[in-house]
């Protein structure tokens, strides 16, 4: 598989370090931050989706404040992936998955309403996913999600 590297230059980085914190920073505040003009601003944000740097814009959903108050990381083997794959995308507790290469076939990330909502998920995958066999590690403290003190 090939991809087409895109040139982007300081000022293009620093705006995707910027939208990768706020996506709905105004491009007046955006052009502030970068020294320059709103309308230079949306340019290059355009530009950086036309040439597929950008690929969406996508929230940050506080999983606790839906009840969701345990975050784990699961390992899977599966029997079917196409049936995995199907449960998998289907679920709004599963945040994060991946076909991934070594000892299981997918790494996937959950938020589930405490140790009760982890087990019925494991179970309901085991049931409805074609899972065989999971290795679960619960996080205790997600590093990297805190807010941005300097917005």
């Amino acid at each position: 598989m090939t991809v087409e590297i895109a040139a982007i230059d300081k000022i293009d980085r620093e705006i995707l370090g910027i939208l990768s914190k706020d996506a709905r920073i105004p491009y007046q505040a955006l052009g502030d931050r970068v020294n320059l003009s709103a309308n230079a601003c949306a340019d290059r944000v355009r530009r950086l989706i036309r040439n597929g740097v950008i690929k969406r814009f996508t929230i940050d959903i506080d999983q606790a404040r839906l009840g969701r108050t345990l975050e784990a990381i699961i390992d899977l083997r599966v029997d079917d992936a196409e049936r995995f794959k199907r449960a998998a995308v289907g679920n709004d507790e599963v945040t994060y998955v991946a076909h991934v290469t070594g000892s299981f076939d997918y790494h996937m990330l959950v938020a589930c309403a405490g140790t009760t909502g982890l087990n019925e998920l494991l179970n309901w995958f085991k049931t409805e996913g074609g899972v065989r066999e999971t290795c679960t590690t619960v996080i205790l403290e997600p590093l990297g999600h805190e807010p941005d003190s300097t917005s």
